[in-house]
């Protein structure tokens, strides 16, 4: 089978979508031929046996250092993840700085986990979907610091009814999680299928003051990407069919 080929993930339909979900899946075709090699042979339902299987890929073995990234204005903003990998269920942990040195303060931040999700087929498009988020009422005054690690955690449990999001194989598989990140090896920039991604965004509400703070106040917004996948089982390899 291809490396290249995408992996088996699924569009989680709507409570009111009808027909087959949106998706890529595989499927191993055998049958009994009267002649060899003739293409143009009816083959006859009875002679035919058919096996779907799924295509998954599995987490790399290095561990990398999480991402970082700082933000200077209107505030000092600095957030980083814990590493760079993270396992579907596995809670992820956002450490966040904050040097507030306006005349303004924080009145919340806001921790977000998106999915995007690339359809490359025919035609190309985008979508992205929050499967976590989350508010922490945190005041932080003005000209203050202030430090704190978060943690959250994206489940398919909690977007069960949440039409568009991604899935890794079919639905009604037991095990099956959101969809896992895509890797694409060096050569397989121009993959078709279902391309996925995700990125932790934290949003820091800086009230500008007054009666109508809390309404016309202000994002600081950062944004970290990371991969969500599933553990390699023991001997396995990088990808594997079932």
């Amino acid at each position: 089978m291809p490396t290249n080929l995408p992996c088996s993930v699924a569009l989680q339909p709507g409570p009111n979508d009808t027909g087959k979900a949106c998706g890529v899946d595989f499927e191993v075709k055998a049958y009994i031929a009267n002649a060899i090699d003739d293409a143009d042979e009816v083959i006859e339902k009875k002679d035919t046996c058919r096996l779907m299987i799924r295509k998954i890929q599995f987490a790399p073995d290095n561990t990398k250092p999480g991402p970082k990234v700082e933000i200077s204005k209107p505030l000092q903003l600095e957030a980083s993840l814990g590493k760079e990998n993270y396992y579907h269920g596995d809670p992820i942990s956002i450490k966040i700085k904050i040097n507030n040195d306006t005349n303004k303060a924080v009145k919340k931040i806001k921790i977000s986990v998106e999915q995007n999700t690339a359809v490359v087929l025919y035609l190309s498009d985008t979508y992205t979907k929050a499967v976590c988020s989350e508010e922490f009422g945190e005041t932080i005054n003005a000209n203050s610091t202030f430090e704190k690690e978060f943690t959250v955690t994206p489940l398919l449990a909690n977007n069960s009814e949440k039409r568009g999001i991604a899935v890794d194989g079919r639905l009604k598989d037991g095990d099956t999680n959101l969809a896992s990140t895509t890797l694409c090896q060096s050569g397989d920039k121009e993959m078709q299928g279902i391309i996925i991604s995700y990125k932790v965004k934290v949003s820091v509400c800086l009230s500008s003051g007054g009666l109508l703070g809390s309404l016309t106040g202000s994002d600081v917004i950062a944004e970290l990407p990371f991969v969500l996948m599933s553990p390699k089982p023991a001997g396995g390899t990088d990808v594997t069919l079932e």
